[in-house]
């Protein structure tokens, strides 16, 4: 995708707020962000709280779209240093020079355990970032301290049901990554895998009730290239650590280099709670 594939909504953001002006790849992932949001349905003027916000691709979609009124307050455990190509640090700092600077707030390597709410937010959002968990405990943990935190939550996060054939390489990546996280200890982004019905059953075990799910287009993301290119850089110490999986790893990666298979990413789901 280049620029002179984004849609309206995209484009009128960039022409807007200035940023990621000359990065493609930050391009297409803020219009899948913007969709994402879209999705969410968030008050103009509202108080946003964003778990795992990450480098802030979800905060500046959701910061354009409460309005100038609005805050969004993003939470990460991660430390400023993490990621690339653009650390955590250098991206929220580039973000928050923008005009959407005075309506967001990072708290950086934060436990969101240690973080303190006095009055409740009008929406809590989790967005792509369940799968940095490593088990259901844990995350039901985070959305049963979310329940009493905001008045309803938005939920965002890769779709392992997929529609079409050529999402089946990321679908296979992933399950990978997800095996190796269980045998090497690692810092992927990919933990665990949770699929709808699980998200959906854990919001409700939270206190949160169902109010709408959806699916979101993301097959023109480039993930699908980035989690097969990982999931193939680590397969050596992969066997190496589970030797008796050695014929199941096989035959997930013959299955996930197929030469004539395509690659699209998988779509995102949302689902929404109050």
């Amino acid at each position: 995708m280049t620029a002179t594939q984004l849609n309206e909504q995209t484009t009128d953001f960039f022409n807007e707020h200035k940023l990621y002006e000359n990065d493609e790849i930050q391009q297409i992932q803020l219009q899948h962000r913007l969709s994402l949001v879209e999705a969410f349905n968030l008050p103009s003027g509202g108080r946003i709280l964003e778990i795992g916000c990450g480098q802030g691709d979800t905060t500046m979609a959701i910061a354009h779209a409460i309005g100038e009124k609005g805050q969004v307050i993003g939470i990460d455990n991660a430390s400023r240093d993490y990621g690339a190509p653009f650390t955590l640090g250098e991206a929220t700092d580039y973000i928050l020079k923008s005009s959407l600077g005075e309506r967001i707030t990072f708290h950086l390597d934060t436990d969101f355990n240690d973080f303190e709410v006095t009055v409740p937010f009008d929406v809590a959002v989790f967005s792509h970032c369940s799968w940095y968990f490593k088990d259901p405990h844990e995350l039901l943990t985070f959305l049963k301290r979310l329940r009493g935190m905001a008045k309803r939550i938005c939920f965002a996060e890769w779709d392992i049901q997929f529609t079409e054939m050529p999402q089946r390489t990321h679908f296979i990546a992933v399950s990978i990554l997800a095996l190796y996280s269980q045998f090497v200890e690692n810092e992927s982004n990919v933990q665990n895998l949770f699929d709808t019905s699980q998200i959906r059953k854990l919001l409700e075990q939270a206190g949160f009730q169902i109010e709408k799910q959806m699916t979101v287009d993301a097959t023109f993301l480039p993930d699908a290239k980035w989690e097969k290119g990982y999931a193939n850089s680590i397969r050596t110490e992969f066997v190496q650590a589970a030797p008796r999986m050695e014929s199941l790893l096989t035959s997930y990666y013959e299955l996930m280099n197929d030469p004539q298979a395509e690659e699209l990413s998988l779509n995102s789901f949302v689902v929404t709670a109050i």
